[in-house]
């Protein structure tokens, strides 16, 4: 079995193009934080590291839109990044960025390593490249329409509406983000990584879990869509994949490498090595050797990712490190699948999203609260949803009704009896401690330190199996049941009756409140810090303790001694009223609604370019929204023209749509000569079903406006606008 001593654990680079929303949070930073809160409390060694993601044609697009330089974009996004992931108790080793000097130096010498190593395949191929921008157009520069799923929005990499990964040649109808043009292919050089070599060692690690019969991973561990999706590209055939790209934001391929002029590092070559050259800089500011812990023998890398990032994680990148010839390959990769939001998936673009920034600004006092709901709901095998009110359910419902209950019960209940003070309680008297069983005092309190010991190391095995759902559930029955045995002893009747009873009851109960401040860290570190202030017990944060608690569990021992000097009881929790879920309904909705605005304020813009002009007469029937926008409108060029046989008023048009070509039947004839409209811009109804004129199938409507006088007039686009943009 594979002996681990050190564990270095990553979390996916955020693109540094916009804010964080809770979708990142469920998918990479939570999962991570949870495991590795734990890995600290057991006395593990662990170094975790995360960082902006800086480069890439991501930020470009981003710094184009807002009239900015990418360093702008960076700068902005890196800082909110940082105080989003403090503020939500994420506590990375090292948050570093990608646009560092040493991470362009690790980057580069990994390049150099890997081409002195002969494992870059240079070839010249077409590349798809903008005409009127005069630039070859990088992966995220190109949208089009997704193969698998239809999505017309899908980039040239991969289309995030269903997380397939793609190639910029495989997208439908592609065209460029930069002039909204068909692109055309051009040559250029580029540095490829042969995966195709690589297929079989991969397919044997991921399958088996070794690579010539050395283990590295155990794959029952793996995730099943992690497997599949990996076996899925692998058995569609790897093929060599650029490691390069013509971009002037981002690494540059190292100078004294021939042709490497204008050439940068393709940014899924660049942001993996950002794990290590955040472990380098870690490493330097804590007087560590870095290599320890990505090339020592007896460390497990795990990587906590979403669905999208899995192909980057498991095949390229371990192809990467094997082919670099010094560096481990991953143990496991956690990837979680996607939350959505109110029955809708997140959308950045769209602003359908619970921003953290945000969230932490409105709820300064509710950061477990939130830490909860969405571990509760993590999207570990499947696709899950957040909704404001389930939110408020798990708030109310649990978290105050069911473990801030319990814990306040029992810290009023110990300062009321006793002032305050663990009570002792007579070991040899003998009475009903449960419904169920007549026992000694003793027995009854080691039984059921024992339980709680049980429980503790179920939920403990559930976070190194990444189950972390199951592991949160672990801790509330621990909840429920503390509930349970003061609901059924009801000390507070018997407090005069049987005072020595209550003395067992109470010391029990309040063992579990000081079990559960120590097993609720890695959920909900803040409210463990507050749990461990009222019951006078130093902060979490020495290795081992947890350990050392588990240990004297497992003895029938305490976890809080006879004698101890609680605090006061504090609020935890606060019930989520009916009020403040409305509002963030409202908001979403609001955001929706401004969306839907600015979609209705474009249309009309292209409404008002096919008015007639100067007319006079009515305004037809209204219409719908909805109806309008099953209209394709799009511009086009004219490029032949002819006359009709026997007809008289129609004109057979060829028109350019820059994707492709189509005939178009239109009864101008009395109106424009056809010699003269050859280079004629037109806006086109393109998606008018097809019909037959005079034999002639006609594929779209040429839209014309026309004064009081009868005159028509072409409704044509800028003369810049490029064929085939939506008129919107």
């Amino acid at each position: 079995m594979f002996d681990t001593q050190r564990y270095m654990i990553t979390s996916a680079l955020p693109y540094a193009n916009g804010p964080l929303h809770i979708g990142h949070l469920a998918g990479a930073y939570l999962p991570s934080d949870i495991y590795v809160r734990f890995l600290r409390m057991t006395g593990k060694d662990v170094v975790w590291v995360c960082g902006s993601d800086e480069h890439g044609a991501a930020i470009t697009i981003k710094a184009t839109k807002e009239g900015k330089n990418p360093k702008e974009i960076i700068d902005k996004y890196h800082e909110l990044f940082k105080v989003a992931f403090d503020k939500m108790g994420i506590s990375f080793d090292i948050y570093h960025r990608t646009s560092s000097p040493i991470h362009h130096e690790t980057s580069q010498d990994f390049f150099r390593k890997l081409n002195d190593n002969g494992e870059f395949v240079v070839q010249e191929s077409e590349q798809y490249f903008d005409e009127e921008a005069q630039q070859f157009l990088a992966d995220r520069y190109i949208v089009g329409t997704c193969p698998k799923c239809s999505n017309e929005e899908a980039y040239g990499d991969q289309c995030e509406n269903c997380g397939t990964t793609l190639s910029p040649t495989e997208l439908i109808n592609p065209k460029s983000k930069l002039s909204g043009s068909a692109p055309i292919k051009k040559k250029t050089k580029h540095w490829y990584l042969a995966l195709d070599k690589y297929e079989g060692w991969l397919r044997e690690w991921i399958e088996t879990g070794t690579i010539d019969g050395v283990e590295y991973h155990v794959p029952e561990t793996w995730k099943n869509h992690v497997i599949g999706q990996c076996k899925s590209w692998l058995d569609a055939g790897l093929q060599p994949r650029s490691m390069t790209r013509d971009l002037n934001w981002g690494i540059d391929v190292p100078s004294e490498i021939e042709g490497s002029e204008g050439k940068k590092l393709y940014v899924w070559l660049d942001a993996p090595i950002g794990y290590i050259s955040a472990t380098k800089q870690w490493a330097l500011d804590n007087d560590k050797d870095w290599e320890t812990y990505w090339k020592g023998e007896k460390t497990s890398l795990i990587h906590f990712i979403a669905k999208d990032n899995i192909v980057f994680h498991c095949l390229i990148f371990p192809a990467m490190l094997r082919q670099h010839g010094e560096f481990i390959l991953p143990k496991n990769v956690p990837a979680n699948q996607f939350l959505n939001l109110e029955g809708r998936k997140l959308s950045t673009s769209k602003n359908w999203a619970v921003w953290v920034n945000d969230y932490v600004e409105e709820f300064p006092d509710n950061i477990d609260e939130l830490r909860y709901h969405l571990i509760k709901n993590m999207p570990e095998q499947k696709d899950s949803e957040f909704t404001w009110k389930g939110y408020q359910d798990s708030v109310n419902n649990e978290l105050v009704n069911n473990f801030a209950n319990f814990v306040n019960r029992v810290i009023v209940l110990t300062n009321k009896y006793y002032d305050g003070v663990v009570p002792e309680f007579d070991e040899n008297q003998d009475f009903t401690g449960t419904a169920d069983a007549d026992q000694s005092a003793y027995a009854y309190h080691e039984t059921e330190m024992l339980q709680l010991h049980d429980d503790m190391q179920n939920l403990n095995q559930h976070i190194r199996d990444f189950e972390f759902r199951a592991a949160l559930k672990v801790l509330m029955e621990i909840s429920a049941k503390g509930n349970q045995l003061l609901q059924f002893n009801e000390p507070w009747k018997l407090q005069k009756e049987d005072p020595a009873k209550v003395a067992v009851v109470m010391n029990l109960s309040i063992q579990i409140v000081a079990a559960m401040s120590v097993a609720c860290r890695p959920f909900l570190p803040n409210t463990s810090d507050k749990m461990r202030e009222v019951l006078a017990m130093e902060p979490l944060g020495k290795a081992d303790e947890y350990n050392e608690l588990l240990m004297d569990l497992a003895l029938g021992d305490h976890a809080i001694q006879a004698g101890h000097k609680i605090g006061e009881a504090s609020h935890l929790f606060s019930r989520i009223d009916d009020e403040v879920i409305k509002k963030q309904v409202e908001k979403l909705n609001e955001s929706d609604n401004a969306n839907n605005a600015a979609a209705t304020t474009a249309a009309a813009t292209g409404a008002a370019a096919i008015a007639a002009v100067g007319s006079a007469s009515q305004v037809k029937e209204t219409v719908s929204f909805d109806d309008f926008v099953k209209m394709d409108i799009r511009s086009a060029t004219i490029i032949e023209a002819e006359k009709v046989k026997k007809a008289d008023k129609l004109l057979k048009l060829k028109v350019d749509l820059g994707f492709e070509k189509r005939t178009v039947v239109s009864g101008i004839a009395e109106h424009f000569n056809p010699e003269e409209l050859p280079g004629q811009k037109i806006s086109l109804l393109a998606n008018l079903a097809p019909r037959k004129i005079r034999g002639v199938e006609s594929n779209g409507m040429i839209l014309l406006a026309e004064n009081e006088e009868g005159k028509l007039f072409f409704v044509g686009a800028d003369s810049n606008c490029p064929n085939g943009s939506i008129i919107k």
